[in-house]
């Protein structure tokens, strides 16, 4: 009998045994899998230039099977290589600035390459993906948190107007939601350093000749024209706020919030300016400047009257048409009203 209730109490406490294993078991499973993801996914980053991953629905599900909180964040760009000959969606632009973030994050920050993974996925490879994710318009960013399990639901989408900034929108998005500092982004020199090479060494060939010439005074500098014209120049750019956009890097325009595939050139508020609406307002100033001095310098010496008057009429007409559409723009955006000022004298 003792016999008997010894093997009962042996039997009954192996099951115990072996849930209390697969429970110290568990975690440890779920450790090696992420870390083995972890270092495919580390394996697949140092195997590209810039650092992102293209993303298939194979690697996808391996992510997606990760316990949740998994130990990175991974930030999406959507792509569809269908699209990018439509020049309002600027997909490619957007693509080659998206990898800019990516390799100036891992420049930046060597020591958290395992933090924040950057993917890239193309819509005619992942439609599956793609309807999980409920995209159905592009261009499109998302984040998705260490702890996000809907795709839907957790993950957090890139404002639309802010592709228009490019490569900073996308850093400073990302250092908002992630707490995750991207750095500076370290664009591509514009002129390579044999390009650099070759212009100093035809400058350097080029100078006798020009300093012979400078001399004899026959070159470009001694040409009335070209002073004109880079008199007009540094009038239109003084008037189109060109230098407001070069400092704060404004866009040309924007994308609509309401509807992405439109354009907005010219933005309601006294707060921001396009860089369309600039030009297009600079363009208006430039017409009356021009008018003013063909006016002055080239009218007067038209000898017949009646053609003076006739052009004269046309030149105040033009010229108060263009200003009435700047006052009229400017009440638009700004809310402010210009009103006529009569003296006193004149009531």
């Amino acid at each position: 009998m003792a016999i008997f209730t010894t093997l009962t109490n042996a039997n009954s406490a192996v099951p115990l045994i072996l849930l209390l294993i697969l429970n110290l078991l568990t975690p440890l499973a779920s450790s090696l899998s992420s870390d083995s993801v972890v270092s495919e996914l580390s394996a697949l980053q140092s195997q590209s230039s810039t650092g992102v991953i293209h993303l298939t629905d194979p690697l996808l599900r391996r992510i997606l099977s990760l316990p949740t909180p998994r130990p990175f964040h991974f930030l999406l760009f959507f792509d569809a290589q269908s699209l990018h000959s439509k020049a309002e969606l600027s997909l490619p632009t957007l693509k080659s600035e998206f990898a800019l973030v990516s390799s100036s994050f891992y420049t930046n920050n060597p020591d958290q390459k395992g933090l924040i993974f950057f993917f890239e996925i193309e819509f005619q490879e992942s439609q599956s993906s793609f309807a999980l994710f409920g995209v159905n318009s592009l261009p499109h960013i998302r984040l998705f948190p260490p702890s996000a399990t809907d795709l839907k639901k957790d993950s957090i989408p890139m404002d639309a107007s802010d592709f228009s900034r490019l490569a900073e929108s996308m850093a400073e998005f990302i250092e908002s939601r992630s707490r995750l500092s991207v750095g500076p982004v370290h664009r591509p020199p514009i002129v390579s350093k044999k390009q650099i090479a070759f212009i100093a060494i035809a400058i350097l060939i080029w100078t006798p000749f020009f300093l012979k010439k400078l001399i004899a005074g026959n070159t470009v500098l001694h040409d009335k024209n070209i002073w004109m014209a880079g008199a007009i120049f540094v009038y239109f750019f003084s008037v189109s706020g060109a230098m407001f956009n070069i400092i704060r890097k404004m866009p040309m325009f924007l994308l609509d919030r309401n509807d992405p595939s439109k354009l907005v050139f010219f933005y309601q508020g006294s707060g921001m300016q396009l860089g369309a609406e600039g030009f297009a307002v600079g363009f208006l100033y430039t017409i009356v400047g021009l008018l003013l001095a063909f006016v002055t310098h080239v009218l007067i010496r038209v000898k017949n009257r009646t053609v003076q008057r006739v052009t004269m009429i046309i030149v105040l007409l033009v010229s108060f048409l263009a200003v009435k559409q700047v006052v009229f723009l400017d009440n638009w955006k700004t809310g402010y009203g210009i009103h006529a000022y009569w003296p006193s004298s004149w009531q």
